[in-house]
């Protein structure tokens, strides 16, 4: 009797070691193609940023007023990187543009005369009522999230972001583009 429970004890340890080592393998596995190494791709730097920037972007949204005010300054440049076709379709007249896939180093300095340039960003989920030239992203998408971190990342550190949501029939910002009359 007692061999017999004995000789269950081992089968049972004996696949408890097996599922182990295949789950010990299974995450080394795992862990090797998540170590795949490439020099030009830093997510861990990036999540560091995006905690900075999340702490900065909570004191730096404005209010369209403030937004207006402030774009009247001197040394302050609107700045739009929504797709090179939305962009020509309705923008905030003088905005600055750069479609986002575009954005280097290289095309950032020939759009802002340095680093200290104060920027005010704004996107497509800033406005209603015109979806051909602002049409809405899912609010984690939302392209201002992407365009201050990355230009936080190039150590543009001078950015506002326009923060309502706003009807573009209603609001007091104006606009250019080649659909001006038909937003």
């Amino acid at each position: 009797m007692h061999m017999k429970i004995n000789c269950k004890l081992v089968r049972a340890i004996a696949k408890s070691s097996m599922a182990c080592a295949a789950l010990i393998l299974s995450s080394a596995a795992f862990a090797q193609t998540n170590n795949i190494p490439n020099p030009l791709i830093d997510y861990d730097t990036f999540l560091a940023h995006a905690a900075d920037v999340g702490r900065l972007r909570s004191e730096r949204r404005v209010t369209e007023e403030k937004f207006i005010q402030m774009s009247t300054e001197p040394g302050t440049v609107i700045f739009d990187a929504r797709s090179d076709d939305k962009y020509a379709s309705l923008h905030i007249k003088g905005a600055k543009h750069l479609s986002f896939p575009e954005i280097t180093a290289g095309e950032l300095a020939k759009v802002f005369p340095n680093k200290s340039t104060r920027i005010l960003i704004y996107c497509n989920n800033n406005f209603l009522n015109a979806p051909n030239a602002f049409a809405s992203k899912v609010s984690t998408a939302s392209l201002n999230i992407h365009t201050f971190n990355t230009l936080y990342s190039y150590g543009y550190t001078n950015v506002y972001e326009l923060g309502p949501l706003l009807d573009i029939k209603k609001a007091k910002l104006r606009f250019e583009g080649a659909h001006l009359e038909a937003p």
